[in-house]
């Protein structure tokens, strides 16, 4: 309030000035609400979406139980740090960047256990970073 004073005081406030600066700071708050909203996109109501989350040293959930047959999309959300989503056994894999959804599509898989796990190295509980993907006929 004291700057204001000397401003208008001084010379220097200038009306025009504030009122773009309060239009700047309103565009911030809508950009930011808007990547908010983005964070969690709305999958469609037919797509399978499995989503689970990755951090310092596991995944949310660490099971994953799938129908056989039926195309997969899982959807990794990072916490903390860039992890690595490794299905050895379908040669896939992914970076999993903080802040970004990474979709992971599976077409439709046999019945059987898959194990994943994450390969980019993330500290000292890194080896424990794994999961099985369960398809169940």
């Amino acid at each position: 309030m004291r700057a204001l004073a000397t401003a208008r005081a001084s010379g220097r406030f200038d009306p025009r000035r504030r009122a773009t600066l309060l239009r700047l700071a309103a565009a911030g708050a809508v950009v930011v609400a808007g990547a908010a909203a983005v964070r969690r996109p709305a999958w469609a109501a037919d797509e399978h979406v499995v989503e689970i989350t990755a951090k310092r040293f596991n995944y949310t959930p660490n099971e994953v139980v799938v129908p056989a047959g039926v195309p997969i999309t899982l959807a990794f959300t990072s916490i903390d740090f860039i992890h690595g989503f490794n299905l050895p056994d379908l040669h896939l894999r992914a970076d999993l960047v903080p802040g970004r959804v990474t979709r992971v599509p599976l077409g439709p898989l046999q019945a059987g256990t898959l194990d994943f796990l994450c390969d980019n190295f993330c500290g000292d509980g890194h080896e424990g970073m794994s999961g099985k993907l369960i398809v169940k006929a």
